[in-house]
């Protein structure tokens, strides 16, 4: 898969670096793949959650980290992208003010 941006993920891990060895190893495993629909998702990360948001789109949560952290994405299956749209602390994933964002 594409992924679309790494510099999200950089610059979130430079601000929570116990976080960067989560989100390097989810990269690497993102970038490998060639998921054609959300349980190709699971197989690889059993507790990817699909989100709707307030939009009406679907967006994929991930958990960094020892659950420590969130990577929301959306996926484009068939175009072979994946966009990070957010990353957030367990804290602010919680509060979900991220949903109505998106």
């Amino acid at each position: 898969m594409n992924i679309i941006s790494r510099k999200r993920i950089r610059d979130f891990a430079a601000r929570h670096p116990d976080a960067g060895t989560g989100l390097e190893l989810w990269y690497r495993v993102t970038r490998a793949a060639r998921w054609v629909n959300i349980r190709d998702v699971r197989l690889v990360f059993p507790a990817a959650d699909a989100v709707a948001v307030k939009s009406g789109n679907t967006v994929t949560v991930f958990n960094i980290g020892g659950n420590k952290y969130r990577l929301v994405a959306a996926i484009h299956y068939n175009a072979g992208r994946v966009y990070v749209l957010r990353i957030l602390t367990h804290t602010e994933y919680d509060k979900g003010a991220w949903k109505s964002t998106l």
